[in-house]
Formats: structure tokens, C-alpha cells, sequence
């Protein structure tokens, strides 16, 4: 039996690098030679047992690779062919993902997220893809792997949570949290032609990142109060959308409160713990405001419009990826970025 490294869940507070057998495609199904994965922020809320998962399930949802073994029924690829795939891998066929909810496929919520969920993950040397020819999507020969890292969840979700919450041209925009994900939040909130973009965060090389990605204003939460901040510089009117990427009751409470009449409040956020909605802020439910959530869209049409806007030129989000290791560092990349050290963004993870 051929044997790969994987990174393991084997309980809270540990990931670690063990050994597992090399996956088979079944019908319908795709095995991929992992060429570049990354760790997410929901990966460090299953390492610190905040998402329970199975032990013994390897970990990860953020897949680059080359087909390595096509199952029966799939067809239009080749061996070798360089394929991304989203974090959630939608049938393509059941009620819900036939009307439009592909992210909740098999009509139950988040039921799109397999890898590293109910399923094993990426963060190993091969993948099981299941639902391939819904899945599977090939990339452009003129992109890179880093080009496309951010693709499968982070440029999809961030990106999500400004489609969303039905940003406007000329709108206004505050995004609290200015991590990977909301630093895409940011990047799309200006494709899609916000005027004003507002961001909240702590970290210098966060905000400097937004910048670069199309922030107007940046408030440090540490010397400003943000709520205050954001009413003053909208007149004290509030903003179109307010966009929650980091998933505390501070963060989604601060949202309500700089959100205007008739605004959207756009959640991204993981939460864990109880969510609260306190009744000023919500104008005790009679402002006519929206509050939508997102779970990353996937499949295989979302990455290839997502890789269309990398190739256009128009957004570059490699300056995201801050550290790289290779699979067998994977202990030591989880310790850096679960505890936020040394600047980390995103980090690349190469078997």
C-alpha cells in the first residue's frame, strides 16, 4: 500500500504530520498530487477544538495540484493537467445546489465543505476530490501556483462577502478585520466600485495591506474607537455595507452600530460561543436593514471566474503569502500562524 504524509487532527491543540494511505478515485471522482496548499483561520478554530472534527481526519480545504488518477466518468481532463479546486465542492445536482445554494449541497447548512471537515483534507501529499467534473478546474497555463493559492477559499469568501452584501457603485464600506479574508473583502468591496472604503484593524502590515488592496481609511481599534471614527467620517449618517470578517460579538456588534437605515451587515466570520444582536444597535429590529451571511463559494465555474481576475491583471494577491514551508514544517507552520507571529498573512505549504 503506497503511504503519504498528511497533517492530522488527533485532538485539540494538536495537528501533527503523520502517515496515511495514498487515496483511490471511485467513480466520479479525481485523485490531485498536492503542489501547494495553505492554512486557514478555520483550521486554527478545529486545531484549538472550537469546530470539532474527527480525529484522525487530515486537515485542510485550499487545494493546488495536478491530476494524479481520474475515476470512472470523468472525463475532459488528462493526467498531469495542473487543476484548483474550491473549499467547497458542490454535486452540482441536488435541490439545493440546482437552486443556487451550492455552498449548503445536500440541503443542509455548510453541507458543501468537505475537505478537512467531513472529509480529508488537502494539507497532504495527495487529495480525494469527490464530485470531480463539478469540481475540477484547470489552470491557465500563464498563472502560477501562488497566483491561484488564494482561489479555493480566501478570494472566494472575501470576495463573497462583498457580492453579498450587493455593494453599489458609489457606496460606502466598512470592513472590520483586516486578515486574509477580509483583506479580499476589501479587494472586492473596490471591484465592485465602492467610493469610500473604511477598514478596521491593529496590525501595521494589515492596514498597509489594505491600502495597497483599495482601503481609503484605516483605523488602528487600539487609538481610535472605530464606531466613532466611522460615524464621523460618513457625516454621521453610517455606511451602505458593513462587512464582518473576523467572527467575535465585538466585531459583528461594532458592524450594527456604524451600519446606516436600510444598510446590509455582510457576516464572514466563524463564530463560536453565543452571538448576540443588542436591540439599540439593532433599532430594535425596525431600521429595514439586511444581515446576510456567506460560506465561500466553490465549484468549478466560481475559481475559473476567480483565476479570470488574477490573469486580467487586475488584482494580485501573492503579496498575501508572508511565509512558506514545506509539508513536513507543518507543525511549525500552524504554531506561527495560529499565534499570529512574524507579520504572518497567509502561509504557502509545499509537499
Amino acid at each position: 500500500m503506497n503511504m503519504m504524509h498528511a497533517a492530522v487532527f488527533t485532538g485539540p491543540g494538536r495537528i501533527i504530520l503523520g502517515r496515511k494511505p495514498v487515496p483511490v478515485a471511485g467513480p466520479g471522482e479525481a485523485i490531485i498530487k498536492i503542489t501547494l496548499t495553505t492554512i486557514c483561520g478555520t483550521d486554527v478554530h478545529i486545531l484549538k477544538g472550537e469546530y470539532p472534527v474527527r480525529d484522525g481526519l487530515t486537515i485542510g480545504h485550499e487545494p493546488v495540484g495536478t491530476i494524479a488518477e481520474l475515476g470512472p466518468g470523468v472525463t475532459g481532463y488528462h493526467i498531469g493537467q495542473r487543476v484548483v479546486v474550491g473549499a467547497i465542492t458542490p454535486c452540482g445536482q441536488c435541490n439545493t445546489c440546482l437552486d443556487g445554494h451550492q455552498s449548503q449541497c445536500g440541503g443542509h447548512a455548510i453541507g458543501g465543505w468537505r475537505f478537512g471537515n467531513t472529509i480529508d483534507g488537502c494539507q497532504a501529499e495527495y487529495l480525494k476530490v469527490p464530485f470531480a467534473m463539478a469540481n475540477l478546474a484547470p489552470i491557465p497555463d500563464e498563472l502560477t501556483d501562488e497566483q491561484v493559492l488564494m482561489c479555493p477559499d480566501i478570494m472566494s469568501t472575501g470576495f463573497g462577502g462583498a457580492e453579498r452584501g450587493g455593494i453599489r457603485l458609489g457606496d460606502s464600506v466598512a470592513i472590520f478585520a483586516q486578515g486574509p479574508i477580509g483583506l479580499c473583502a476589501t479587494a472586492g468591496a473596490r471591484l465592485r466600485g465602492a467610493s469610500r472604503i473604511i477598514v478596521v484593524d491593529a496590525l501595521p502590515e494589515r492596514l498597509a495591506a489594505a491600502r495597497k488592496l483599495g482601503a481609503d481609511h484605516t483605523i488602528d481599534y487600539r487609538d481610535t474607537d472605530p464606531v466613532e471614527e466611522i460615524r464621523r467620517l460618513t457625516g454621521g449618517d453610517g455606511v451602505d455595507v458593513a462587512i464582518e470578517a473576523l467572527g467575535t460579538q465585538q466585531t459583528f456588534e461594532n458592524c450594527l452600530r456604524v451600519l446606516k437605515p436600510g444598510g446590509t451587515l455582510s457576516s464572514l466570520g466563524v463564530y463560536s460561543g453565543k452571538l448576540a444582536l443588542p436591540v439599540d444597535a439593532f433599532a430594535a429590529g425596525l431600521a429595514d436593514q439586511t444581515l446576510v451571511t456567506t460560506l465561500c463559494p466553490g465549484g468549478k465555474e466560481r475559481m475559473r471566474r476567480l483565476m479570470a481576475i488574477v490573469a486580467s491583471g487586475r488584482l494580485d494577491l501573492q503579496p498575501l503569502i508572508t511565509h512558506r514551508f514545506r509539508l513536513e514544517q507543518i507543525e511549525d507552520a500552524y504554531e506561527l500562524f495560529a499565534n499570529q507571529r512574524d507579520g504572518v498573512l497567509k502561509v504557502a505549504i509545499r509537499p
